[in-house]
């Protein structure tokens, strides 16, 4: 069967091993050629795909519910659920969504962009189930470094305490969030998959049941429980903390051996109550390349599937809004060790790798835990440090009690560093960064700033460190300046509350605010050609 004949995902039921191996080599082909061609997530998608193939041979899709946690890992789901054909169009405008939509598949159960979400709606359709008296399954597949977020812990702790709730986490354990997994949940994980004793059984098992007569290379369901059983009992902390919290605990499974996998999954259906089945996967398996730099092939924008570099741009750009601000953040913490930069699990994205290069002691990344970031940043400032909370726009939305509670009503000094702000594109609904003005402007104490230019984001950046009078934000758009001159040091803050008028003119007034002060610069430029003269103003730094 070839992969395009796959319009539903019951076709994969009755697939050999071998056939679903076929199926899953086509599918990294088109998750490849697709990426390189588009851009998007690569690494992810390519870690699943044995998974997903196991799981839904032993799954009725037309009735039993799979959760994706994130989304990005989702694209082989994408593929075998009717998207093959529309594939190419992913991230493009009408086209494939980069993450899921309910609106767009009906396989596609419940939406997801942001993290750690997957166990308490998955955990909600089971208890919906129970309640109106239906017989379906439920899986929730999270990774990615979802586990780290305290809403995933949450719906575990919740899921636990439902010892008849029939119910399936199924954690893919890649090791990495965008970047490494950092923590003491990856931690413990990591000691469970790399257990001496797990690893012999791992390696070794199924070679020493090969010698017994009149077994020979059979390899029995049965065997396998046999298998999990004597790993139980060889080492005994397996899992033991996930079962103290009420789940069945199954693994480690390697996430790219199908049969090991089918039969976990077929073990994992038939027990009653929350199970966690635990898969060790490898991101961008498949590609040697994403397998060798799996943080900077987390995600690509369109690149050459030979080399793996990025297709050059038919002119040079500009540093991007993100670097410059690093740039200017390490600069300035390098004369001042009381500056700590905090990221949520997005070191690459925001810049802020580069402080935990050169300043690794003035770096704290606290996984995907953005509520835990803002009230850490309290802590910090209530002790005279300067907390730097790097943020996408889209994510500090997730931490709002934390904002107002714990920061503004004390008027802690915390700068919020709001990055990805205003709209973003390809990413989709999720992650559009158009609602920080809103929901910042109305809270006591907080200073808002948004740079019109990259050359003004450094001195922004100089003003929120300086700012100690109470909570201070700065939003900066995705992409390239504008290439405006930059200084290496010896920047100046800017008054706060003191707009500037760009432009004047008797017919129009006009406000631009942060990125949008050229467009209305270049709409004053216009009108003026139709005879109509206007005012430009620039209201700088709002304190509301």
């Amino acid at each position: 069967m070839h992969l395009s004949e796959i319009t539903h995902p019951n076709q994969l039921h009755g697939l050999s091993i071998h056939e679903l191996q076929e199926i899953a080599r086509q599918i990294r082909e088109k998750h490849l050629e697709t990426v390189a061609a588009t851009g998007g997530h690569l690494g992810p998608g390519l870690g699943v795909v044995e998974l997903t193939l196991a799981l839904y041979q032993t799954l009725d899709l037309d009735r039993d519910k799979v959760v994706w946690d994130v989304g990005h890992q989702a694209y082989p789901h994408k593929i075998i659920t009717g998207r093959y054909n529309n594939f190419h169009t992913l991230r493009q405008k009408n086209g494939v969504a980069g993450y899921l939509k309910r609106c767009e598949s009906k396989f596609d159960h419940f939406g997801a962009g942001h993290a750690s979400t997957s166990i308490s709606a998955a955990l909600g359709m089971a208890l919906a189930r129970d309640a109106q008296g239906e017989d379906f399954k439920v899986a929730a597949i999270i990774g990615d470094g979802a586990l780290t977020g305290g809403m995933a812990i949450e719906a575990i702790n919740h899921a636990g305490h439902m010892p008849h709730t029939k119910f399936m986490v199924i954690l893919n354990d890649n090791e990495m969030s965008i970047s490494p997994n950092v923590g003491a949940i990856p931690r413990y994980l990591n000691k469970m998959r790399l257990s001496p004793p797990v690893q012999f059984l791992k390696d070794n098992l199924r070679e020493q049941f090969k010698q017994i007569p009149f077994v020979g290379e059979t390899f029995t369901p049965e065997m396998e429980r046999l298998k999990e059983g004597m790993k139980r009992l060889a080492v005994p902390k397996v899992g033991a903390v996930i079962e103290e919290l009420g789940f069945t605990y199954l693994g480690p499974v390697d996430g790219h051996n199908l049969e090991e996998l089918i039969e976990t999954f077929k073990q994992a259906h038939s027990i009653i109550g929350p199970v966690m089945v635990h898969v060790s996967t490898t991101k961008g398996k498949g590609y040697a390349i994403a397998e060798k730099d799996q943080v900077g092939y987390h995600a690509q924008s369109p690149f050459n599937l030979a080399s793996g570099k990025a297709v050059p741009s038919n002119k040079p750009k500009p540093p991007s809004y993100s670097k410059v601000f690093a740039h200017t953040l390490v600069k300035l913490a390098e004369n001042n060790p009381k500056i700590l930069g905090i990221t949520a699990a997005m070191a690459t994205g925001t810049g802020l790798d580069k402080l935990q290069a050169k300043l690794p002691k003035q770096y704290i990344d606290v996984g995907i835990a953005e509520q835990h970031a803002v009230t850490l940043a309290a802590g910090l400032a209530c002790e005279g440090m300067r907390p730097v909370t790097v943020i996408y726009s889209t994510f500090l939305q997730r931490a709002y009690d934390q904002i107002i509670h714990d920061v503004c009503i004390q008027k802690l000094p915390v700068f919020f560093c709001l990055d990805r702000a205003g709209i973003v594109g390809a990413d989709g609904p999720t992650h559009q960064g158009m609602y920080d003005i809103a929901y910042l402007r109305c809270l006591p104490n907080m200073v808002m700033m948004a740079p019109k230019d990259e050359a003004e984001l450094q001195q922004m950046v100089v003003t929120g460190i300086n700012h100690t009078e109470g909570p201070i934000s700065m939003r900066y758009p995705r992409g390239s300046g504008y290439g405006v001159p930059l200084m290496e040091e010896g920047w100046e803050p800017l008054p706060i509350g003191k707009g500037e008028i760009l432009r004047s003119g008797d017919d129009l007034l006009l406000l631009g605010y942060g990125s949008m002060v050229y467009s209305a610069m270049q709409v004053a430029e216009i009108l003026s050609e139709h005879g109509i003269e206007s005012t430009v103003i620039m209201p700088g730094l709002l304190n509301l």
